[in-house]
């Protein structure tokens, strides 16, 4: 199962997400919902970083990726990152909690 924590601070805005663990939807390399989970994730934060000037600390490994961001998100991070939950949100509607779970955690 894919796990996605999402960190919100006391007024509501995102402090970073963590990304862990494997859907084992299909066998590796045909697992889609891997894959989809992987493209949304890595597309955000290659957003961010490429169209906003907001810092990030990120840590990538096989199955894990974690970021935090040290301040507050500019007004088009926070879309990119709404834009990132309800895509995610959209994968659970489409193939159940048995293989993705998000949870939002105040920080």
């Amino acid at each position: 199962m894919i796990s996605v924590r999402f960190a919100i601070d006391s007024e509501g805005l995102y402090r970073g997400f963590t990304v862990e663990g494997h859907a084992e939807y299909a066998d590796p390399g045909e697992d889609i919902l891997c894959a989809a989970v992987s493209a949304l994730t890595q597309n955000t934060v290659n957003s961010i970083e490429a169209f906003t000037e907001d810092e990030f600390v990120c840590d990538v490994d096989d199955g894990y990726l974690h970021v935090e961001f040290p301040e507050k998100l500019s007004e088009e991070s926070k879309l990119l990152m709404n834009s990132l939950n309800l895509g995610l949100e959209n994968i659970v509607r489409a193939y159940g909690t048995e293989w993705l779970e998000i949870v939002t955690e105040e920080v």
